[in-house]
């Protein structure tokens, strides 16, 4: 009798081992601390089973048993599978490994959003005043939080905090914010028909997290394209601007003749008539302090800047490229398509992508000492386009005594570098004091404001005795022209400007050109495409039919056939 007793209660001890396991468990997995209390139970628990196992092999020869050792392998194993799975997800939660299988790359962040994102200097958090978690929309902010820690967001329901809602301003649901710090900006309002866009939210982003705005000056006076709303408008590319933190102007040199210290980027867009010399010369000098320039010059017309453009080795060609190859931009011969770009920071992540350039005239460039070229926008090669000199025939055909063959050059970028300047270092007086570098021109004011252009020199301070000032000491500084040059300027009105890559080589260029080496130079976010068929009333009558008669008969044939011959 008292062995069948020890028995019993080695048998319940046995069974308690378990139970401390698991309640040493289920108090750390509650309280998610696992200090000393989870830790005795665990501990006295694996103790206690681990004796009552070497009891019971002890007593019976339990191990020897081939059902405990099957039982064995059955639990060794499904332990195994256990800690795999969860190594697996323990693996799955730290590495994300995302893959975007859609054409377009739908669901993943531009390369511009992605480096925007990456390097932001200070936490940034995205306010939803709604009530409704769209799924698309918050897999967007998903996307957007994964590049960094520093991006949070959080939906809002106004009613239950209306105070937050109040310091917001919010006046429907659906309105989405973007704060840093004590920066706040509306992004945009979504609703059933519009989810939230990521080229708003990345723009309105750069625009809050930018420390810096760039002036850009837009020549008017020789029938540019003008600046608001309308046919043959730049309207859309201003905005463009606008939305990369730039600050736009006209700028007339004819009242001027001269260029603002402060413009980062001079834009000379499609000018049907000619400049003065004076204001060619405005744009020279312009260039030679350390400028940028941005021209896009159509077809038929001659703004007299050959002068500036030679200095660069830039000639304008006054045939038309034209492309017959067979392209979906319905457009015709006389809109080139280009997917072949040029290495250099305005192009490197456009690919193969497309952009076209309706009336358009092709480059040549020559090698100039001091200028380093690089080729923008190259059109396929002969016989697919050529430059054609007959604008005045309806039939295109290649005449090998007047015209180029393909491919040609349709946009170039150009850099320059300045010839350093000494600077000298007066004698100062017993305080220090700073002096500002001058500029590559004529005499300024006293406190000139530095162009964004214009390297500044490093301050100087020395403190000598009383006197006359006299030079002590010398130092250079040298800087660096940008120019950039297309043959049309109708890829950025009004309507195109959004078309494929249009958009992007303008907006690029104007960046590279302002020497913000912060700004990303990527390619823009992308739209979904609209792949929805439209169908007639016939061809739909056709599908049904098809579908509901055609195939069941033919399926109801097939297997008659069948039954016949094996009957």
């Amino acid at each position: 009798m008292k062995i069948v007793a020890k028995k019993k209660l080695w048998k319940y001890l046995f069974w308690f081992g378990p139970f401390l396991i698991t309640v040493g468990l289920t108090i750390g997995l509650i309280s998610e601390q696992w200090g000393l209390i989870p830790l005795a139970f665990l501990i006295t628990g694996i103790i206690i089973s681990a004796l009552g196992i070497i009891w019971q092999s002890y007593q019976t020869n339990w191990w020897k048993r081939r059902s405990t050792q099957a039982g064995t392998n059955a639990l060794v194993a499904t332990l195994a599978v256990l800690a795999i799975l969860g190594l697996i997800n323990f693996l799955g939660t730290r590495y994300h490994l995302r893959a975007d299988l859609t054409e377009t790359q739908l669901f993943t962040l531009a390369p511009q959003s992605r480096e925007l994102v990456s390097v932001l200097p200070q936490p940034v958090k995205v306010w939803v005043f709604d009530i409704n978690q769209n799924p698309q929309d918050r897999e967007l902010l998903e996307n957007y939080q994964r590049q960094s820690s520093k991006f949070k967001y959080e939906y809002i329901d106004p009613q239950a905090r209306p105070g937050l809602a109040e310091k917001f301003g919010v006046k429907d649901y659906g309105e989405v914010y973007l704060e840093s710090g004590d920066k706040r900006q509306l992004v945009q309002t979504v609703n059933e028909n519009e989810r939230l866009s990521e080229i708003r939210l990345t723009s309105r982003l750069q625009q809050l997290t930018s420390s810096t705005t760039a002036k850009v000056y837009l020549l008017q006076g020789h029938g540019e394209r003008q600046l608001s709303a309308g046919k043959g408008a730049i309207s859309q590319a201003v905005q463009g601007l606008g939305d990369k933190s730039y600050t736009t102007s006209p700028l007339n040199l004819a009242e001027t003749s001269k260029v603002p210290q402060d413009a980062a980027v001079v834009i000379v867009a499609g000018p049907k008539r000619g400049l003065f010399e004076g204001e060619v010369k405005a744009l020279q000098e312009y260039l030679n302090r350390g400028g940028s320039l941005l021209l896009m010059i159509d077809p038929n017309t001659d703004p007299k800047l050959n002068s500036l453009l030679q200095e660069w080795g830039v000639r304008l060609d006054n045939r038309l490229a034209v492309d017959v190859s067979k392209d979906s931009v319905g457009l015709g011969p006389a809109a080139p398509l280009v997917t072949e770009y040029g290495q250099h920071p305005i192009t490197k992540d456009f690919a193969n992508g497309i952009s076209f350039y309706p009336v358009t005239r092709p480059l040549e460039i020559t090698s100039v000492p001091g200028v380093e070229a690089t080729p923008l926008l190259r059109t396929k090669p002969y016989p697919n386009s050529w430059a054609e000199s007959d604008l005045q025939s309806e039939k295109l055909e290649f005449n090998a005594d007047k015209d180029l063959k393909g491919p040609l050059t349709l946009g170039v970028a150009l850099t320059r570098k300045q010839a350093a300047k000494s600077i000298s270092t007066p004698q100062a007086s017993p305080t220090p004091s700073r002096l500002p570098s001058p500029t590559t021109q004529s005499k300024t004011s006293p406190t000139p404001s530095p162009s964004p252009k214009t390297p500044q020199a490093s301050p100087l301070s020395s403190p000598t005795t009383q006197g006359n000032a006299s030079p002590t000491a010398s130092s250079q500084t040298a800087t660096e022209s940008r120019l950039v040059v297309f043959g049309n300027s109708s890829f950025a009105t009004d309507g195109l400007f959004q078309q494929q890559l249009n958009g992007d080589v303008f907006l690029n260029s104007v960046t590279w050109l302002s020497q913000q080496e912060k700004q990303p130079l990527s390619i823009r976010p992308k739209e979904p495409k609209n792949r929805r068929i439209t169908l007639t009333t016939t061809q739909a009558n056709l599908l049904i039919l098809s579908s509901l008669l055609v195939l069941p008969l033919i399926g109801f044939a097939a297997a008659t056939i069948i039954w016949w011959k094996r009957r």
